[in-house]
């Protein structure tokens, strides 16, 4: 059993090495142990473990000896892996062992686990203080540090007094810890000595902590501390430090009311952070900041509310909350005319937020705002891509519908027509759809395009009679022409599309081409195809350059 520091003795390497190559099957476990606990002991914990690693392969059964279990657990904790380490130290003979004690308090000291750290101090006290001066240095950082997350300052410069003024890492603690107590001089100087002679990182840890003391203590605006800690951040990312930096940077702009900072400090904490403590109440407060910077009553320009949510839509509110930020902020882009920013938006929540029958009249959306934007190819692949869900019929029809116009777009208009077999009240659609690509005959034969009944006609069915009109006139049917001027003369007597109606149901010979095209201008506007007529009158081409 190991119960204390020097049994980790430092042999010479290539003694340890020569020992393992002439060691046989009866001692190369012995030479082996010999070898990793000499590199624990140089704190080579990667080569320790890839040592020990063998060991174990070799003999499963050494995963049930104390000391191997102290062992891995030692050279688990020196590379940062801290669960692992304290499950290797758990067993039930480490539980009282100081040795182990000491591995397990720097594993939890390390990673920041105060109260748990500071409970294995009791313990560990013997194997650490049997230690030589350097070999207790790392144990005693990680105590020190846990005494002052645990707001024990002056424990901590106790716990650190032993230690040498050259120690960059012992200068940061006491730092620290004056500042804790109020001793503003003495913190300075030993941060100071910090940037005298540490690494880059610990130099900037210094510089942190001393901005951190300084916005808790008022020292200068939210704007010089921000600016000073932008020069801090610039020279060093990753780590404890900085997310003390992105939590200051939270700190200061929620103090200016920078939404923008705010939401971008908050969001890369919960991001790349996501063990790190207060994650629940950051995101709460930035979704409050996102909602009210989309809310449309906000004095945030369109463009900016926009940015923001696609930057920060992962910490979008789920639900109905959620789904009315989002459907809000689409209708400001669309009364905008920014329809592809519009239809991306609501593609995000149909592929990210929705599930199932929900995702049917936001498809329908999103197909129709795709159109508007000119990418019918994408408003295909929105209906298609949401086509495994069984819907409601209102809702299949409407995407039929839609479905129907983005082909139609893409010059596939028999595919376009087959899509609208079987959808009620889709006439409108077909008879828009054969106008403008100037198909005669299906605008003209009876059963292809309904006529409206011989009444009073709205402007719709005038433009429906008149279209035949233009249809059998172009393709010279006199006969019918006469049976339509019959059939609908009462009702066009009043109309102020009569004079074009008497002009384009006249006998063929009597047309003129001149007259025709000024009866064709006179048709009413009003189209057939109701809701989505801008959508079939879309020039993809066009929609495309005003959306860039």
């Amino acid at each position: 059993m190991i119960d204390g520091g020097d049994a980790w003795a430092k042999t010479d390497y290539y003694e340890a090495l020569a020992s393992i190559s002439k060691s046989n099957a009866q001692n190369r476990q012995a030479a082996r142990w010999v070898y990793a606990s000499s590199l624990v002991g140089r704190e080579e914990f990667s080569e320790a473990l890839g040592v020990l690693t063998v060991m174990g392969q070799d003999d499963p059964d050494l995963e049930l000896v104390p000391a191997y279990q102290l062992a891995i657990g030692a050279s688990l904790t020196g590379l940062g892996r801290t669960s692992e380490a304290l499950k290797a130290l758990s067993g039930e003979s480490l539980i009282r062992n100081p040795e182990a004690c000491a591995w397990r308090m720097r594993a939890l000291g390390e990673a920041g686990f105060a109260s748990d750290a500071l409970i294995q101090w009791g313990c560990a006290k013997t194997a650490v203080s049997d230690r030589s001066a350097k070999d207790r240095t790392p144990f005693l950082h990680a105590i020190a540090k846990a005494a002052l997350i645990s707001d024990k300052p002056a424990k901590a410069l106790k716990l650190v007094n032993s230690l040498p003024d050259s120690d960059p890492a012992a200068n940061l603690l006491r730092g620290q810890a004056h500042l804790d107590l109020g001793q503003e001089q003495e913190a300075r100087l030993r941060l100071k000595r910090v940037a005298d002679n540490g690494s880059p990182l610990q130099t900037a840890n210094a510089e942190l902590t001393m901005l951190e003391w300084r916005a808790d203590q008022k020292r200068g605006t939210p704007q010089q501390l921000l600016e000073k800690l932008d020069q801090i951040s610039f020279g060093w990312r990753g780590g404890e430090l900085e997310e003390r930096a992105l939590r200051l940077r939270y700190k200061l702009a929620g103090d200016i009311s920078d939404d923008h900072a705010s939401l971008e400090a908050g969001a890369t904490i919960l991001r790349y952070f996501p063990e790190a403590g207060g994650g629940a109440e950051i995101l709460t407060s930035l979704q409050r900041r996102l909602s009210e910077a989309l809310d449309p009553e906000s004095d945030t320009p369109l463009p900016e509310a926009a940015g923001l949510f696609w930057d920060y839509r992962d910490l979008a509110p789920a639900g109905a909350t959620g789904d009315l930020m989002v459907n809000q902020l689409a209708d400001r882009l669309q009364t905008a005319r920014l329809y592809k920013r519009a239809a991306e938006l609501l593609n995000y929540q149909l592929t990210t937020r929705l599930k199932d029958e929900a995702q049917g009249p936001t498809s329908v959306r999103v197909a129709r705002l795709y159109i508007l934007a000119g990418n019918p190819d994408q408003a295909l692949e929105a209906i298609r891509a949401t086509g495994r869900n069984v819907y409601p019929n209102e809702t299949r029809w409407a995407r039929r519908r839609v479905e129907a116009v983005a082909l139609n777009h893409l010059g596939k208009t028999e595919e376009a027509l087959a899509a609208l077999e079987d959808v009620p009240s889709s006439e409108g659609i077909r008879s828009e759809i054969e106008w403008r690509r100037r198909n005669w005959k299906a605008l003209a034969d009876d059963g292809v395009i309904a006529l409206p009944k011989a009444k009073t006609l709205s402007a719709i069915d005038q433009t429906l009679v008149l279209r035949h009109a233009v249809s059998l006139a172009m393709l010279g049917r006199e006969e019918d022409l006469g049976k339509l001027r019959a059939r609908y003369q009462a009702s066009f007597k009043n109309a102020s599309t009569a004079p074009a109606f008497d002009l384009l149901t006249s006998p063929v010979s009597d047309l003129k081409p001149n007259a025709v095209a000024e009866a064709m201008a006179s048709i009413p506007t009003a189209s057939p195809a109701g809701d989505l007529a801008d959508l079939i009158a879309t020039d993809p081409v066009v929609a495309r350059k005003a959306s860039s």
